[in-house]
C-alpha cells in the first residue's frame, strides 16, 4: 500500500518537472492522463481511510471505556460512532426507566456511576417495591423495630467518630452497605444511608434484620395451635423464599423454619402479646359474627389470637326471626375446629363485664376483636384443619 502511494506521488512530481523542459510529442496524452491518475488516487485514499476508521471502531474498543463514552449500547451506523448514553436522556425519561426496574436491577444500575447511584437510591423508587413485597407483612411494630435499628446504627456511628476507629466497628454493623461515609458530600454518597427505604428493603431481603409479625398455626400446624396466630420475631431467607420464626412461650425460646408467606401477617392491632387487648366490639356481637380472641394457657405466657364464631344461646333455636341472643348479656364463643362435647368447643363470656377470665386448667380468655374484612375471614377458613380436633 505504501509503495503504491510513493509511486503515485513520484509520478506526479515527475510530471510537474516536465514544465521546465521541452516535452516529447506525447505530452498531450500525458496532460490528459494526469487528472485521471489524481482522481483515482484521491478516491483510493478516501476509501482506505474510511476502512481503517471502521476497523478501529469495530475491533479496537478499549477494555475500560468510560460509561459516558460507551453508553448502554455502542452501535456503528453509517461508519459513524454514536456517543449518546443513558445519561444524555432527559430527567423525566430516565426517571421512567428507573421506575420500571426491579430491585436487583436498581442495585446493578446504582453501581454504574456516582450519578446513577444517587438516582437509584431515592426513596420514591423503593417505596413501590417495599409496598409490593412487604406491605402486607410489615406493620407498625416492624416499623418501630426498624427505627430502633436506625437509631442504634447512628449511635454507633457517632461513637466511632469520637474514638476514631470506624473500621474496627464494621463487624457490628448489620450490613456492610450500612456504613455511611464519614465526610458527607452534597453531590455524591459512597455508602447507603441507614435511614433510606432502600436500606430497609435490603435489610429485610438479606435476612439480617429480625422483625415482629404473627404466624398462623405455629410450630408447623401443631395440633395444640390449630386456628391460632402467635407473635414472633421473623427473618427472611431469600434462597428458599421462606421465613424463620422465634417464639418465647413457656419460658423457653422455640424456633420454626421454612414458614411460607401465607402463614404470616402483620399484627392487626397494636397490642403486645403480654397485654390484654381492650375489646371495643362486645356490645355489637351477635350470632354468626367472626371474631379473634386472645388466649393463653397461663398468666405468665404470651397471648395468642384464636379464631371463633359467635353462637346461639342454649334456649335459642337459631331462627333469625325469633333470635334474641344479641340482646342477652351472655355471649357464646364457638371453636368449631373441636368436636362437640370437647371442653374447648364452647365458652361463655359476659359482654358487659368481660375482662380476662379463665383458670389454670382451661386457660385464660382475653380481649376480642370482631372481623369485618372478608379476606381476613377467608384466610382463616383456608387454614381450617382437615380433621376435627378432639
Amino acid at each position: 500500500m505504501l509503495y503504491f502511494i510513493i509511486s503515485c506521488v513520484s509520478f506526479i512530481l515527475l510530471s510537474r518537472s516536465f514544465t521546465h523542459k521541452p516535452l516529447p510529442p506525447w505530452k498531450g496524452e500525458m496532460k490528459l492522463l494526469l487528472p485521471w491518475c489524481w482522481g483515482e488516487l484521491s478516491s483510493f485514499l478516501v476509501s482506505w481511510i474510511k476502512k481503517r476508521r471502521l476497523a478501529n471502531i469495530s475491533f479496537q474498543v478499549p477494555m475500560f471505556m468510560p460509561f459516558k463514552k460507551m453508553g448502554l449500547s455502542s452501535k456503528v451506523e453509517n461508519v459513524e460512532e454514536d456517543d449518546s448514553s443513558l445519561l444524555d436522556l432527559p430527567d423525566l425519561a430516565l426517571e421512567c426507566i428507573l421506575d420500571r426496574l426491579s430491585p436487583s436491577a436498581l442495585c446493578n444500575m446504582a453501581a454504574v456511576c456516582s450519578y446513577l447511584r444517587d438516582r437509584c437510591r431515592t426513596d420514591h423508587l423503593w417505596e413501590k417495591h417495599m409496598k409490593h413485597k412487604w406491605g402486607k407483612l410489615i406493620g407498625d411494630a416492624a416499623y418501630r423495630e426498624w427505627q430502633w435499628h436506625v437509631a442504634t446504627s447512628s449511635t454507633l456511628l457517632d461513637q466511632s467518630k469520637k474514638k476514631g476507629f470506624f473500621e474496627s466497628l464494621s463487624g457490628v454493623w448489620a450490613f456492610s452497605w450500612f456504613r455511611p461515609k464519614l465526610e458527607s458530600s452534597s453531590h455524591s454518597r459512597s455508602y447507603l444511608q441507614v435511614d433510606s427505604i432502600m436500606a430497609w428493603y435490603l435489610s429485610l431481603e438479606s435476612g439480617k434484620l429480625w422483625f415482629p409479625a404473627q404466624v398462623y398455626n405455629r410450630e408447623n400446624g401443631h395440633v395444640g395451635f390449630m386456628l391460632s396466630c402467635y407473635d414472633a420475631q421473623l427473618r427472611y431467607d431469600s434462597r428458599t423464599d421462606t421465613f424463620q420464626a422465634r417464639y418465647s412461650p413457656h419460658g423457653r425460646r422455640t424456633t420454626e423454619e421454612n414458614i411460607q408467606w401465607d402463614r404470616l401477617r402483620a399484627p392487626p392491632v397494636d397490642t403486645p402479646p403480654h397485654v390484654l387487648h381492650a375489646s371495643d366490639c362486645l356490645s355489637d356481637l351477635k350470632p354468626g359474627d367472626h371474631i379473634e380472641i386472645q388466649w393463653r394457657r397461663k398468666k405468665e405466657f404470651p397471648h395468642g389470637w384464636w379464631y371463633a364464631l359467635i353462637g346461639h344461646l342454649e334456649h335459642c333455636d337459631g331462627n333469625e326471626d325469633h333470635c334474641r341472643c344479641h340482646h342477652n348479656d351472655n355471649v357464646i364463643l364457638e371453636f368449631n375446629q373441636y368436636t362437640p362435647g370437647s371442653r374447648w368447643r364452647r365458652m361463655v363470656i359476659n359482654r358487659k363485664e368481660h375482662q380476662e377470665e379463665g383458670n389454670e386448667a382451661d386457660g385464660f380468655y382475653g380481649g376480642i376483636r370482631k372481623l369485618y374484612d372478608k379476606e381476613e375471614i377467608a384466610r382463616w377458613k383456608r387454614l381450617w384443619p382437615a380433621q376435627i380436633l378432639g
